[in-house]
């Protein structure tokens, strides 16, 4: 049997849109109030699925405390209250937009789970503003 699990969190944190290849003029042009140089702050709701075979012997896909942990330790614990943009080595090379942030939590997550679980994140930016990345439409 196959079935999807769903984990949420919640997490706060600041970032910048900018690209320093651009003329201040571009950034602001493309990223408008996102670019901000004082940064901006979003406190971001985090979905994590797993789809995969149910375990006959527990009922369970994962155990979702299990998960729950997962999620605490490498996503909540190394963003919370953090700037993308400043703290974070995994922005150091990619701009923090809310398509990239979900793909780095994607890649973060991933080698965690068990061979053939299949993988899908969805993160909001806000209540109107969301992206979403996986193994799996």
């Amino acid at each position: 049997m196959i079935a999807t699990i769903c984990r949420k969190a919640h997490f706060n944190a600041a970032h910048r849109l900018h690209n320093p290849n651009w003329s201040d003029e571009k950034n602001i042009e493309v990223f408008g109030k996102c670019n901000s140089p004082s940064y901006h702050g979003h406190n971001f709701d985090l979905e994590v699925r797993i789809k995969g075979e149910v375990d006959p012997d527990t009922g369970f896909v994962m155990d979702l405390a299990e998960l729950g942990t997962l999620i605490k330790e490498e996503v909540e614990e190394r963003f919370d209250h953090k700037n993308l943009n400043e703290d974070c080595p995994e922005f150091a090379n990619l701009l923090p937009t809310t398509e990239y942030f979900v793909k780095v939590i994607y890649d973060i997550l991933k080698p965690k789970l068990k061979e053939g679980q299949l993988l899908h994140i969805t993160l909001h930016e806000t209540s109107k503003n969301s992206a979403e990345y996986g193994d799996w439409d």
